[in-house]
């Protein structure tokens, strides 16, 4: 998967255009939160993911492309790594999440998981 992939929306429907806030998020072995924040950004899509308990309260941040399906009905984000994987992601960083270095770890990090 190029960068450009790992940070856009896939699929049939056009979830880019969705506002997510508020879904709860499915790894692939079960619930990890909701959505806090999400990004339209062509190339550079995400959703932050407020963990609540699982992890200690804290907040991760998944490239647009690690995302399965959106069912709106339910509003569940699926996404296609497990609870693990994104529990060892890189931390994330209320205050450097938007910048390139933090992004192509993240990114890196995700590309790799496949």
């Amino acid at each position: 998967m190029s960068d450009s992939e790992i940070w856009s929306y896939r699929g049939t429907d056009d979830w880019s255009s969705m506002n997510l806030v508020g879904y709860t998020v499915e790894a692939t072995d079960g619930d990890i939160g909701k959505v806090d924040e999400a990004s339209n950004e062509v190339g550079a899509g995400y959703i932050v993911v407020d963990t609540g308990p699982w992890i200690f309260g804290k907040k991760v941040m998944l490239p647009a492309g690690v995302i399965s399906n959106v069912d709106s009905a339910d509003e569940r984000v699926h996404v296609d790594r497990t609870k693990d994987e994104i529990k060892d992601s890189p931390e994330f960083d209320q205050d450097t999440y938007k910048d390139r270095s933090y992004r192509d770890s993240l990114g890196g990090y995700y590309d790799r998981s496949l």
